[in-house]
C-alpha cells in the first residue's frame, strides 16, 4: 500500500491519517480470535488495570503469537511508514490495548515520542504509530482522541505520572492541553474493525475510560527508522525492543494464508 500526495499532505498538516477500510473482515477475524487467549495468559507482557483483572495492554504479542507476528510485517502497515520515514524500519513497540467493556481505564494526555526520548533515548521523532481497529470503535467505548496539529509543537514538557493508572506515563498538564485544544480542536476517529490510523509520534492524544458494554480492542505498532534506534535500555525489552533488524514484509495475503492453514 502506497500513500498518495494528498494523503501525505493531510498527515503532515493534521498529524494523523485515518484509513477506514484497510483490513477485511476475514483478516480481522484471524487476529481477533487470538486476543482472548493472549489476554488470558499470566505473563509479564500482559499488563492489567488497577483491579488486577481487566487487561490494559498486552505487549510484544508479535514475539509469541503467529497471527500478530504476521501483522507486524504486513506490507499494508509497514509500506506507508517506510515511505514517510524514508527507509527501513524496525518494531520499537507492539501492544494490543484492551479497553475492556465497563473496566477499560483512561489513557492520559501524552506524546509517545516524549516517552521514547526520556525513557529510551530515541534520538529523533523519526518513528510513527499505527493503530489497527480489531473491533468497531464508537463514541461510547473509549475512542482514541487527537489534538490535530499538536505534533508541530515538538516535544512538550511532561510529568511522569506513576499513580493515575496502572501504567506509568509521561503526561501533559491541563494548561498545556487546554492551549493546544484551543488552537487545534479535538477529533476522535471512529469506524469499523479493519480501519487503520497512522499518527505522528509527537501528536498529543488520549482516550477516555470505556464504561460502555462494548470492548474496544486496538493494536498499536510503533515503527522506528533503523538509524534512529534507541540508545538506552532502561525499560524491559518487551516494552522497548532492542532488535533493530529491518522488517522484511510478508505477502499481502499472509493473514488469509494463516486462516487457510488453520482450516486444513
Amino acid at each position: 500500500m502506497r500513500l498518495g500526495d494528498d494523503q501525505i499532505a493531510t498527515f503532515d498538516e493534521q498529524g494523523y491519517l485515518f484509513l477506514p477500510e484497510v483490513f477485511s473482515a476475514a483478516e480481522v477475524a484471524v487476529l481477533a480470535r487470538e486476543v482472548p487467549g493472549i489476554f488470558a495468559q499470566e505473563r509479564q507482557e500482559v499488563w492489567r488495570e488497577r483491579d488486577g483483572k481487566a487487561v490494559r495492554t498486552a505487549f510484544a504479542a508479535h514475539t509469541y503469537n503467529e497471527a500478530f507476528r504476521r501483522l507486524a510485517a504486513h506490507p499494508r502497515m509497514v509500506g506507508p511508514v517506510r515511505q514517510m520515514l524514508g527507509g527501513d524500519v524496525y518494531v520499537h513497540q507492539f501492544k494490543i490495548n484492551g479497553k475492556q467493556a465497563f473496566d477499560g481505564d483512561v489513557w492520559q494526555w501524552h506524546q509517545d515520542y516524549g516517552t521514547w526520548a526520556r525513557d529510551d533515548a530515541m534520538p529523533e521523532a523519526r518513528a510513527m504509530n499505527i493503530a489497527v481497529f480489531l473491533s468497531d470503535v464508537n463514541e461510547f467505548n473509549g475512542p482514541l482522541i487527537f489534538i490535530p496539529k499538536s505534533h508541530t509543537h515538538g516535544t512538550l514538557k511532561a510529568g511522569h505520572d506513576l499513580a493515575t493508572t496502572s501504567y506509568p506515563l509521561w503526561t501533559l498538564d491541563r494548561a498545556t492541553v487546554r492551549e493546544l485544544v484551543e488552537a487545534g480542536g479535538l477529533v476522535a476517529p471512529k469506524g469499523p474493525a479493519g480501519a487503520l490510523i497512522l499518527f505522528h509520534s509527537n501528536l498529543v492524544h488520549a482516550s477516555p475510560a470505556n464504561i460502555s458494554p462494548w470492548d474496544r480492542t486496538i493494536v498499536y505498532v510503533s515503527l522506528c527508522h533503523v538509524d534512529n534506534h534507541i540508545r538506552r535500555f532502561k525499560r524491559p525489552e518487551w516494552i522497548a525492543h532492542r532488535d533493530f533488524t529491518p522488517i522484511q514484509c510478508l505477502a499481502d495475503d499472509c493473514l488469509l494464508e494463516l486462516a487457510s492453514q488453520a482450516a486444513e
